[in-house]
């Protein structure tokens, strides 16, 4: 009886507490740690990165999340392996190649080509267009560019590109690209050797849940903890915080999940997830997509950038790819008659609906948006290390945060369901 009667007492007392509405208080404290000068600017792979994961995972333990089956932690730890190249030699019609009209972006531990094989070359003349063909082969198993020596300042801005090391979720994973200056326009003979050499790093996502009355349908709440790190010669401040880019969208992530876990039990289950290396190539949301059922995802809330109001209004947030399911249409019915208003991107020619996380999802047919409020055409600390917390309008994005949770609620409550994006229309 005197456990029942405790029970009671504290089944009340949350009713009497009611749902934990975000508040300018914690969004402070959260965003305050996260862009702090300790976390010298979260870039991945840094020790630092670890400590913001660290940090995001005790704000999921103490507002009671559970971890996602199968997980024994709030990390979700990962390895990424970087490729430099040691070594690449290259000739045509048995000439040989100078050092520096070759460069490469190898995959493998080494490379050898030679006619008859099944890398067979593409050349690129004077008047064609050699960015374009560089874009158009990046996912290509192995590719070898012939290119025109009237063609030298594009080959060299592509070249700084290839000559960097290259990452891959698996060893020997990524592409292979050899491009060299040849005034050469019919390939009799080549042959291609390369060495390359591979180290592994440990990242991690931290992700977090509440499940639902129906576990095989999820809505998923993301943000990228991310950011550019420590740059040296950025005086005087050579650490780049991130505050809005995306400790914003990591804060609203906790503060979505305080406030749901306060509400007890949902219909549909909702995943956190707080994205690691979105900066350097999305390898977070590409880690996470694989560990999920993408059709058991039925909206993707991917929050970037909202600490500076919107070009509308301080109550309105925009949405990537509206067009690409009724989601936008969705979150505009449920804030209806509140002060609150979502619209479309209005920057479309930024292609922000690839830039971010949400594209790994939409790529697998999930209705997965980023939802933003900063006039990135104008925000002149976007990337730069004046992205603190001082620059930002916290009470705005407390709002936001509300906003967020206002529009989906009838996603989570089931009544409401986005339609799927038709992954051939994501490129």
């Amino acid at each position: 009886m005197k456990n029942f009667a405790v029970l009671l007492f504290g089944a009340l007392l949350l009713s009497a507490c009611g749902p934990k509405e975000p508040n300018i208080a914690d969004v402070t404290r959260v965003i305050s740690t996260l862009a702090s000068d300790d976390m010298r600017g979260r870039q991945a792979f840094a020790p630092e990165a670890m400590d913001a994961a660290n940090f995001i995972g005790s704000e999921f333990e103490a507002i009671g999340l559970s971890k996602l089956n199968g997980d024994t932690d709030f990390i979700q730890d990962f390895p990424l392996y970087t490729v430099s190249t040691a070594s690449i030699s290259a000739s045509i019609n048995g000439e040989e190649i100078a050092s520096d009209l070759v460069a490469a972006s190898v995959s493998s531990d080494s490379l050898n080509w030679m006619e008859g094989g099944e890398v067979v070359p593409t050349y690129v003349g004077a008047g064609d267009n050699l960015m374009a063909t560089w874009r158009s082969n990046r996912s290509v198993p192995n590719t070898l560019l012939v290119v025109h020596p009237d063609q030298k300042e594009a080959f060299d801005q592509i070249a700084g590109f290839l000559r960097r090391p290259s990452r891959s979720m698996t060893v020997g994973g990524g592409s292979n690209m050899v491009m060299v200056l040849s005034a050469v326009k019919t390939v009799k003979t080549f042959s291609v050797a390369a060495k390359a050499s591979t180290t592994e790093a440990m990242i991690a996502n931290v992700a977090g849940m509440i499940e639902g009355k129906r576990t095989d349908e999820i809505v998923v709440f993301s943000g990228h903890y991310d950011h550019l790190g420590v740059r040296g010669g950025a005086e005087p401040d050579s650490i780049f915080n991130g505050a809005n880019d995306d400790a914003s969208g990591t804060t609203a992530v906790i503060e979505l999940a305080r406030y749901f876990k306060s509400m007890g039990q949902p219909e549909r289950t909702i995943y956190f997830v707080a994205f690691t290396a979105e900066e350097s190539g999305g390898y977070g949301s590409r880690h996470f997509s694989e560990l999920v059922n993408p059709d058991q995802i039925v909206a993707m809330f991917n929050i970037e950038m909202i600490g500076k109001p919107a070009v509308e209004g301080p109550n309105t947030a925009w949405i990537t790819g509206f067009d690409r399911s009724d989601f936008g249409t969705i979150l505009q019915e449920a804030v209806e008659g509140t002060v609150f208003n979502f619209y479309a991107d209005p920057y479309p020619d930024q292609n922000l609906f690839y830039r971010s996380d949400n594209a790994t999802l939409a790529r697998l047919g999930v209705p997965a948006h980023s939802i933003s409020t900063t006039p990135i055409d104008v925000d002149t600390d976007y990337h730069q290390a004046s992205d603190e917390v001082s620059t930002l309008d916290l009470e705005h994005m407390t709002n936001a945060i509300k906003a967020i949770a206002a529009g989906a609620a009838t996603i989570i409550s089931g009544e409401k369901t986005p339609t799927r994006i038709d992954p051939s229309t994501v490129n």
